[in-house]
């Protein structure tokens, strides 16, 4: 008779069926490839940057910016945006502004250029002051807040900037540029100046046209057709100059005598006091008056 043996009583790893092998991915493409390490690198930069990103703590100023578009819809009515800036040793009021518009909102409007303190572009009201933004130390204001404005007395164009125009007009109107009589003889001839009258005139070369002192004349804020200090200064630039001769010097004294001319100004000091040359402006005015009191008078 026959014997029959029963299988061998299977184990629970031979029960486990075996997994079934993962399918291998599909080839990518030279495109593909290059898109995901596009994206890998950009994911990259955002950890890098949200990890650098400052702990402000005390170390913080707290800027407040006027802002205005006329052309976006719904930032036509001035408004005041706040920022909080991480302070840095030597920081000015315009390297603020730079780090909020480049790090907070790229639409924020000003004007700036050299950052030397010499092309004026920068001028603004800062903390109820007329102000260069490159020369002011955010150390030196005495305030918590940094309080920043357009240039009063003039059209806001957008946020910080303001129509310069009427300002350049102003300026052109005195004929800011050397003329003279005579000329020297030799063609390579120097046209000489004593020292004397360079140092006379020298504070009124100073000027960079920033448009300070024409914002804080109260005078000029209401009366359009005034020269301006900044105006009769460059006049005064030329009139006094030496080289140019009488000629000149006469025809620029009629510039300035006229009505809107040298005999407006108030004698406040402000355009002074807010020069960021400080060149003494009030001064160099009254000058003018002298000289054409002295034009005017006849010995008979």
């Amino acid at each position: 008779m026959s014997t029959q043996t029963e299988p061998p009583e299977q184990t629970d790893d031979e029960t486990e069926s075996t997994p079934e092998a993962e399918p291998e991915p599909e080839p990518r493409s030279p495109g593909q490839r290059r898109r995901d390490e596009k994206a890998a690198r950009a994911a990259e930069r955002d950890r890098e940057a949200a990890e650098a990103e400052p702990d402000l703590g005390d170390d913080a100023i707290t800027l407040k910016v006027f802002r205005y578009d006329p052309e976006v819809e719904g930032k036509t009515e001035p408004r005041f945006d706040t920022f909080q800036i991480p302070f840095t040793k030597g920081m000015t009021v315009l390297d603020a502004l730079i780090e909020a518009r480049d790090t907070y909102d790229s639409s924020l409007t000003f004007r700036h250029s050299c950052r030397q303190a010499v092309c004026g572009s920068d001028a603004l009201f800062i903390n109820g002051r007329q102000r260069l933004g490159c020369q002011t130390q955010v150390a030196d204001l005495d305030s918590d807040v940094v309080r920043v404005e357009p240039l009063p007395h003039q059209d806001v164009v957008k946020d910080l900037v303001v129509d310069m125009e009427h300002f350049y007009d102003q300026m052109e109107a005195v004929e800011p540029y050397f003329q003279t009589d005579e000329t020297p003889d030799g063609e390579l001839e120097e046209q000489f100046q004593t020292p004397e009258n360079r140092e006379e005139i020298k504070m009124s070369t100073r000027c960079i046209w920033c448009g300070a002192c024409m914002s804080s004349c109260n005078i000029a804020a209401d009366d359009n057709a005034y020269l301006g200090p900044a105006a009769i200064n460059k006049a005064y630039r030329f009139a006094m100059d030496e080289r140019e001769g009488e000629n000149m010097k006469e025809h620029r004294m009629e510039l300035i005598e006229q009505e809107n001319g040298v005999w407006r100004c108030q004698t406040q000091f402000s355009c002074t006091n807010v020069c960021p040359k400080d060149i003494p402006l009030t001064e160099h005015i009254q000058e003018l008056k002298r000289e054409a009191v002295k034009s005017n008078l006849k010995f008979w």
